[in-house]
């Protein structure tokens, strides 16, 4: 005999979901990401490091993002290169500080 779980009441229902501390990329936009990006690597350096035409042929963030927004697999790498460059800022941060 199966038992069914109880239906959550109407305040489980209503609670927000928990924050996501430690999520880097929580409340980053792709906009910022790829400004960031463009501004710490320039457009050849970001072209370079994921060799994708909007950023190696007439780059623009409003190209980027119309592309970036229709292709899961280069938004990940945008993603994870922008991680790679909060990881490597941080770095040389703490070295100034040694």
């Amino acid at each position: 005999m199966s038992t069914v779980p109880p239906a959550p009441s109407d305040a489980q229902a209503a609670a927000p979901p928990p924050p996501q501390a430690r999520n880097p990329l929580h409340g980053i936009t792709l906009e910022a990401m790829v400004t960031a990006l463009s501004a710490h690597y320039g457009w050849a350096g970001l072209g370079q490091r994921i060799p994708v035409r909007c950023f190696t042929h007439d780059p623009s963030i409003a190209s980027s993002l119309k592309f970036l927004r229709k292709t899961p697999w280069a938004r990940e790498k945008v993603e994870g290169l922008y991680l790679f460059m909060l990881r490597e800022i941080r770095r040389q941060q703490a070295d100034a500080r040694s």
